[in-house]
C-alpha cells in the first residue's frame, strides 16, 4: 500500500487531499476514513489504496500511522492550573448572574472582558 502524508482535510466539506511519497495529490473522501476518525490532520502520515476516480487517483480505506504533535497539546498549561483558572471564572460568571437576576448588565467594557476570557478559557480546554 503506498503511503504519505495529508496536505489538507476539510471536515465541513467531507474531503481533502493526500500527498504520496513521490509527490502526487491524491484526493480522500470522508468515506474512506476508519471508523470513529471523523478528520485527517495536516501533515499525518497515512497508509492507503487507491483507484482510479472521475477526477484522477482517490485515496481507499486510509489508515492513520502517525499523527503530528499537537503543538498546542504540548504548550498547554498543567491541569492544576487550569482547575484554579475555571474556578475564578465561576465566581465571576456567578456575581455577573447575580447582577443579571437584579436586572443590570455588566457595563461594556467589562462584557467585552468576561467574553475574551471565556473564549480564552474555552480554548485552553480545546487544545
Amino acid at each position: 500500500m503506498p503511503t504519505g502524508k495529508v496536505k489538507w482535510y476539510d471536515t465541513e466539506k467531507g474531503f481533502g487531499f493526500l500527498a504520496t511519497e513521490e509527490g502526487d495529490e491524491v484526493f480522500v473522501h470522508a468515506s474512506a476514513l476508519p471508523a470513529g476518525l471523523e478528520a485527517l490532520k495536516p501533515g499525518s502520515k497515512v497508509e492507503f489504496g487507491i483507484a482510479d476516480g472521475k477526477r484522477g487517483p482517490q485515496a481507499l480505506s486510509i489508515r492513520v500511522l502517525d499523527a503530528p504533535v499537537s503543538v498546542t497539546k504540548t504548550t498547554r498549561k498543567p491541569a492544576d492550573d487550569m482547575a484554579v483558572i475555571l474556578e475564578d471564572l465561576i465566581k465571576l460568571l456567578d456575581n455577573v448572574s447575580n447582577s443579571l437576576r437584579r436586572g443590570r448588565y455588566p457595563d461594556d467594557k467589562s462584557s467585552k472582558n468576561i467574553a475574551a476570557m471565556m473564549r480564552k478559557v474555552a480554548d485552553d480546554l480545546d487544545a
